[in-house]
């Protein structure tokens, strides 16, 4: 038996055990299909008042197997009034005991396997908050007083095998006349109607028609504008409120660009047309539909989401036009989409850009690491923090050293063979590795060895761990130069992968390969000229995902910054901690750290540790925090009243000459009036965008100062 499928057997026992443990909505349920839905008619009715949604679905299902028995997948919130068969007659229904995220319907006779059956399912409930989300502790599905989402993983309309069903689907869409809807399918002008009473107001119904096989059912509604737009000969229609309109075309050059580039990579989408919606506060960041970008508005701003944008065009291609076979084999497409942003980057700015991207995948990596295996993924809640970690920034990781061992050529030719085989398919994890396997030894010229790819795939797709590099050697004098003998080591026993050693010398650097296998590997490495101090390097170019001090620093301090977004200061602090434990003086930890403090509005811890971090040189990406320490340490003694010295550390922000985030505008406005509470915290992104006073938002993308709510 391969060791993929052995590996999938193994965990789904494991999962059927854990289901027992679990609590009921993050069980996973043994996934025997029986029914699949191939095509959906609803008409939904949106309560802004109550927060509710009233629905009649009418599903038609295909039957896999003989059976008596559909289970479909409905939020929880969601009540079920009613089933009934084609022919009118009310049936058998109720929530699974073990978890209320599954409804069985049981039907009056067996269907034959390749039989269908309709359907209609009469349901309604409260949408209002994250309460029962299918998504643990997302806000997948709201209805609100002035606007509302609906996003496909909410499960807000009877699902069948997710997150791997195609079908095709209508929905009527019945809303207040104030609010504008935007999401899957095609649309035409909303149907005005009558509300049910004076109160009610007038209403609008929009209809969606999906006419193509896909996971439809994603839509935004709100104070929404319709900016169609084009760009490089493809329809971007973008739907943002009227404030936020104005880099509408930003956007679509945006998603044209990214199109260009996997175009030239994978291969053209059927139908090249896109629509990009602002997506309300409280919710996921981003998330992709079939033809439908959905952005936050925390990042509503072209360059801060270009490669967001990058990321949720490239799920056309893997999440939607692929789609995993199960929730085991989502990293053949999210780590694969978390990947394309390295690659637009490299084509749209250059290599160093793609290292960039390369280097932010590393640190997200090492963040949750431990969480789970990449093949294990089903054990992650989607979209959490440890999801990301494992699945899309490792995943991107694996997909990086991948490239690496089958080079570029063979590398691009699979990612082509990919996106144009399984086209319309669902994908396993062993696809991928059996397509990457021939590829690459398609590409071995005569006489060469094709990498090992099946043990590098068994190594770092159901393993956690990565390894740390050291070196020990002696260098000797020679006739023709000199001469490093010495050992790679590093502590995972089962490692094995070809890992390049850089020799920087006096001269030319030279550079060879050790294949690195087990805790201990030998090399011995000529050169002409005399090697410098510290210039033996172990993959100098960053083609395996590894641990360093810095790395491992940096991802403390990205958990610290993701626990602040959300405003538990006590636990980031804690990371921030960490990170200096690990790298002590490192001027970001305590920067970051001297934030959560301020929020607390501990003013003396916190400018005990802007203090430090202006005593140590920051390393370049994150020479910023210079200014901004100088700026809270002007904002603290204003607190105090210590007017002559706050103007001091703002003169001092102002000589760094550092704009970061607008530091030096910052500076000015408390040069010219004293900070006081409740003015505005933080730093705005490089691009000027203002943060929003209602909730926090994201942190952007690199080492930019992260913007958050101040604690009241």
């Amino acid at each position: 038996m391969p060791l993929p499928r052995r590996v999938c057997f193994e965990f789904a026992t494991l999962v059927v055990a854990l289901a027992c443990a679990a609590s009921p909505l993050r069980a996973q349920a043994p996934r025997s299909l029986g029914f699949l839905a191939e095509n959906y008619d609803i008409s939904a009715t949106l309560d802004s008042n109550h927060q509710s949604i009233t629905a009649i679905a009418k599903v038609d299902f295909r039957a896999t197997d003989v059976s008596a028995s559909i289970r479909v997948e409905l939020h929880p919130n969601l009540v079920i009034s009613d089933v009934k068969t084609a022919d009118g007659k009310s049936i058998g229904f109720g929530r699974d005991s073990m978890n209320p995220l599954y409804v069985l319907v049981t039907l009056p006779t067996p269907v034959a396997a390749g039989g269908h059956v309709t359907l209609t399912f009469a349901y309604a409930g409260l949408l209002a908050n994250e309460e029962n989300s299918p998504v643990p502790g997302v806000r997948a599905a709201v209805i609100g007083h002035e606007d509302a989402y609906l996003l496909l993983p909410a499960r807000w309309f009877p699902l069948t095998n997710y997150p791997s069903n195609r079908y095709t689907a209508t929905f009527r869409m019945n809303v207040p006349d104030n609010f504008a809807m935007a999401g899957s399918g095609k649309s035409a002008s909303p149907t005005p109607l009558t509300g049910k009473n004076g109160a009610d107001g007038g209403r609008l119904l929009y209809t969606f028609e999906c006419k193509t096989r896909a996971p439809h059912g994603t839509f935004v509604a709100g104070n929404l504008q319709l900016n169609p737009k084009q760009s490089e000969g493809i329809d971007v229609a973008v739907y943002a409120p009227r404030a936020d309109s104005g880099n509408a075309q930003g956007f679509a050059d945006d998603v044209a660009r990214a199109v260009t580039v996997f175009s030239d990579i994978f291969g053209g989408l059927q139908d090249p047309s896109f629509t990009v919606i602002q997506l309300p506060d409280g919710t996921l960041r981003d998330f992709a539909g079939p033809g439908v970008l959905l952005i936050n508005r925390r990042l509503w701003e072209p360059k801060m989401a270009e490669r967001t944008v990058a990321r949720l065009v490239a799920s056309q291609w893997f999440g939607d036009s692929i789609l995993p076979a199960s929730a085991s084999d989502v990293w053949v497409t999210d780590g694969l989409a978390r990947y394309c942003e390295e690659l637009y980057a490299e084509q749209t700015a250059g290599r160093e850009a793609g290292l960039r991207m390369v280097d932010e995948f590393a640190v997200g990596a090492l963040m949750y690491d431990e969480a789970a295996p990449i093949a294990q993924s089903a054990r992650l809640a989607p979209y959490s923090s440890d999801y990301r970690s494992v699945v899309q920034n490792k995943g991107a990781m694996v997909f990086h050293m991948l490239r690496g061992l089958m080079g570029d050529v063979a590398f691009k030719t699979m990612l082509h063979d990919f996106a144009t085989q399984y086209a319309g398919k669902t994908a396993r994890i062993d696809d991928l590795v059996n397509l990457a396997d021939r590829d690459v030894q398609a590409a071995a010229k005569p006489g060469q060895v094709a990498p090992n790819l099946r043990g590098f795939f068994v190594q770092w797709l159901n393993s956690t761990g990565v390894p740390d590099f050291t070196t020990d050697f002696v260098v000797y004098r020679t006739p023709k130069g000199f001469r490093i003998v010495g050992k790679i080591k590093q502590p995972i026993d089962t490692f094995s992968m070809p890992v390049e050693l850089r020799v920087d010398t006096e001269g030319n650097p030279e550079t060879s390969w050790v294949d690195v296998l087990g805790m201990e590997s030998p090399f011995v490495v000529e050169t002409f000229g005399r090697p410098k101090p510290g210039g033996v390097k172990v993959d100098p170019n960053n083609l395996v995902l590894k641990g360093s001090v810095g790395l491992r620093a940096r991802a403390a301090i990205a958990r610290g910054e993701e626990l602040a977004e959300v405003g538990n200061y006590y636990a980031a602090i804690q990371q921030y901690q960490r990170a200096l434990s690990i790298q002590p003086g490192r001027p970001l930890a305590n920067f970051r750290m001297g934030e959560a403090f301020f929020y607390q509005k501990n003013y003396q811890a916190a400018a005990n540790s802007f203090r430090e971090s202006l005593q140590a040189v920051p390393e370049p990406s994150e020479k910023w925090t210079e200014c901004w320490s100088n700026i809270y340490l002007g904002k603290v003694f204003d607190l105090l009243g210590q007017r002559e010295r706050a103007v001091n550390q703002y003169s001092k922000a102002k000589q760094t000459n550092d704009n970061t985030g607008g530091c030096q505008a910052e500076a000015e406005r408390y040069l010219k009036k004293p900070y006081t509470e409740g003015s505005v915290l933080m730093a705005t992104p490089a691009t000027g965008t203002a943060p929003t006073p209602a909730t926090p938002a994201a942190p952007p993308a690199g080492d930019r100062p992260v913007l958050k709510k101040p604690s009241q």
